[in-house]
């Protein structure tokens, strides 16, 4: 029994490693076409334990994490002035306009446009390790106040 238990531990932690690795190439590759049978591929994994072991490990799908990846790696870009929604959507990887906004919006509280327009003035002192944090999109759709209340 105890050799048993001592394999399970072993493969979650084989399993983790990967797993880690697979979320590193998000981190690293957000704006690369990704999709989960890759991922699956990079872990070793069928796309359904994958799925399932990254939700498990993290507690969001593969997919809503590579989104909020691309969703504040945009944030930086339209802080940033100088490129339009649609160069932002294309340069963080999403191909289709509608679901990048829908997704932005979902997560940020506010349209891309509208993100962009706003004056990013305040955060200029703030350090990067710092504007990252409070920059951060919030997930599972945390960002309306109407929906906490």
């Amino acid at each position: 029994m105890l050799w048993e238990n001592a394999q399970v531990r072993r493969q979650d932690l084989d399993d983790l490693v990967r797993l880690r690795r697979a979320r590193d190439r998000m981190d690293r590759d957000y704006a690369e076409p990704l999709d989960v049978p890759a991922l699956a591929r990079d872990a070793l994994m069928s796309p359904g334990h994958f799925s399932r072991s990254f939700r498990a490990a993290y507690g969001e799908t593969p997919y809503s994490y590579l989104m909020t990846r691309r969703i504040e790696r945009a944030k930086a870009l339209l802080r940033r002035g100088d490129l339009t929604v649609t160069d932002v959507c294309f340069a963080v990887g999403c191909s289709s306009l509608g679901s990048f906004s829908s997704r932005f919006t979902e997560l940020v509280g506010e349209t891309p446009s509208a993100y962009r327009a706003r004056n990013h003035d305040q955060g200029a002192a703030i350090p990067a390790c710092m504007s990252k944090i409070h920059t951060r999109p919030v997930r599972n759709g945390e960002a309306n106040p109407a929906a906490r209340s």
